[in-house]
């Protein structure tokens, strides 16, 4: 009977690996996965703010994560310096002149969220084209903060 036991239970475990393994290998990033990576972006900022801005444009470090990466701007004048590699087209541009398909000027809100203390994150709801994906726009939520005399975010798709 406890031999029956131990195979149930070693069977259920074995079934359920593969399934906890396809959740961790989405396509898509969560909310939890932006969060952490806006951390360590904010953090390289810190350490080293040009090697860091240079890896956010690269994707390298860990900075690019299937549809997750992270941009910052100069909270000053609102100047994209680091953009993921698949949005290259924002570096230079002024991040509140961005609205969705809606009309909704979601980059004065990024800009507005970034003119908060340190430490503080904000989250901005809006639609937009999921990298390589159909060119039909998604919501879009992006965590945003500041770090030293930039504005960062990270984003993701629900």
């Amino acid at each position: 009977m406890i031999r029956g036991l131990m195979i149930a239970a070693a069977s259920t475990a074995a079934l359920a690996l593969p399934a906890a393994t396809l959740a961790q290998q989405s396509q898509f990033g969560t909310a939890q996965e932006a969060r952490v990576m806006l951390e360590k972006a904010v953090a390289a900022v810190k350490a080293d703010k040009a090697k860091a801005l240079a890896m956010f444009n690269s994707g390298e470090g860990g900075f690019l994560d299937r549809d997750l990466y992270p941009f910052c701007f100069n909270a000053s004048d609102g100047v994209f310096v680091a953009v993921g590699p698949n949005v290259k087209r924002l570096l230079g541009t002024d991040v509140r002149t961005l609205k969705d398909p809606t009309g909704k000027m979601y980059g004065a809100e990024i800009y507005a969220d970034a003119q908060t203390p340190e430490g503080q994150v904000a989250e901005v709801r809006y639609m937009f084209t999921r990298p390589g994906a159909d060119p039909v726009p998604v919501p879009k939520v992006t965590f945003v903060t500041r770090a030293s005399d930039l504005g960062c975010g990270v984003g993701y798709y629900h």
